[in-house]
């Protein structure tokens, strides 16, 4: 026992502070921030990961240098209570940790000399929220070839009857490229204009420059090329569309010419499933899409290892996280190997 310290999990702590922990906490977490900015994340990252840390430190309700592993059972048992689902709980872990890396690093002695708190970081093997892994019933089958075919065919209609055509018209635009491209939400709010090459590679390429960061990263570049004739519906919406909206370098702006945030998508989709009419068990997300692409693209031929460079994966082993065939794949594929070696013994072309 140190004389005018007090105990806790994870370190000690005086009996009176010198400075206010709660101010001192804001200017630690603003300094976190600054850090992402200079590794290079973007605003829209930098948005979202702010309120979730604010959310995080606001649950644990105490300084981030006295949470105790008790402190993080009580809020993460707390979300899963709730019903959030664990991916919402990791985030909250992962967010939490990081922070109290970034303290250990860079404020573990003012922290010390201020608070009499050395710095051990609570996470541990028994409140990190597991992984959902493949098997799991949370993970559903993304939308079937069909279903997404429909859903785009509602879009198209909707185009011409809609009360604000720009809007509609760029819904069907930006969920098409969603799909055909697999990208996230975020990342297609960051495409700009320029970013559109036509005239790269066989069937024109994104630039992708706001790829999601791996392992606490800058973010990470990609280039993918526009299948399934992205590219005839990407031209038709730059030549007849954006220039409805304001003038600005976003692609799929908003009606004020700025980005949309990936909430905002998430909504529209959501809002835009409600006027087709389907029931809410047939809905799917923006992430389901991104999901989609992998699943179709994998149960057509394509090699896995293209599909991971699509998707910007660090891995394929991600990749085939998001890998769910049809529960026909298996006879499917059958039938297309015995017609191929058919075809090829009678020295014909094989079936479709």
């Amino acid at each position: 026992m140190v004389s005018g310290l007090r105990v806790i999990t994870g370190g000690v702590v005086p009996a009176t502070a010198p400075t206010d922990p709660w101010k001192f906490q804001a200017a630690c977490a603003e300094d976190f921030v600054a850090s992402w900015r200079a590794r290079g994340f973007s605003p829209v990252t930098i948005e979202n990961d702010i309120g979730l840390l604010e959310r995080t430190l606001s649950a644990l309700g105490r300084p981030a240098w006295e949470v105790t592993p008790e402190d993080i059972d009580r809020v993460i048992g707390g979300l899963a209570v709730a019903g959030r689902k664990a991916s919402t709980r990791r985030e909250y872990v992962q967010t939490f940790k990081a922070f109290h890396r970034f303290l250990q690093v860079r404020k573990a002695g003012e922290i010390e000399a201020t608070f009499g708190v050395r710095l051990v970081c609570p996470v541990d093997e028994f409140n990190a929220a597991r992984h959902v892994g493949d098997d799991s019933p949370q993970t559903l089958a993304p939308p079937t070839p069909e279903r997404v075919a429909e859903f785009f065919e509602f879009l198209k209609d909707r185009i011409a009857t809609a009360r604000k055509y720009a809007p509609a018209a760029r819904d069907y635009a930006m969920f098409r490229t969603l799909y055909h491209a697999g990208l996230r939400s975020e990342e297609a709010s960051m495409l700009d204009v320029p970013d559109v090459h036509f005239k790269r590679g066989p069937f024109g390429k994104l630039h992708v420059r706001f790829g999601k960061a791996a392992n606490t990263s800058g973010p990470r570049p990609r280039w993918v090329p526009m299948l399934d004739s992205l590219d005839l519906v990407l031209r038709w919406f730059l030549d007849d569309v954006r220039d409805r909206f304001p003038d600005s370098p976003v692609l799929f702006a908003d009606e004020s010419g700025g980005r949309l945030h990936r909430g905002t998508i998430r909504n529209r989709l959501r809002r835009l499933m409600q006027l087709e009419g389907r029931p809410p068990e047939e809905w799917f997300s923006p992430h389901a899409l991104r999901r989609a692409c992998a699943t179709h693209n994998y149960e057509r031929g394509v090699d896995l290892v293209a599909i991971q460079q699509l998707l910007g994966h660090w891995t394929v082993s991600s990749t085939m996280r998001y890998v769910r065939p049809s529960t026909t794949f298996i006879e499917d594929a059958y039938r297309r190997a015995v017609s191929t070696t058919l075809a090829d013994l009678a020295g014909e072309e094989p079936a479709p």
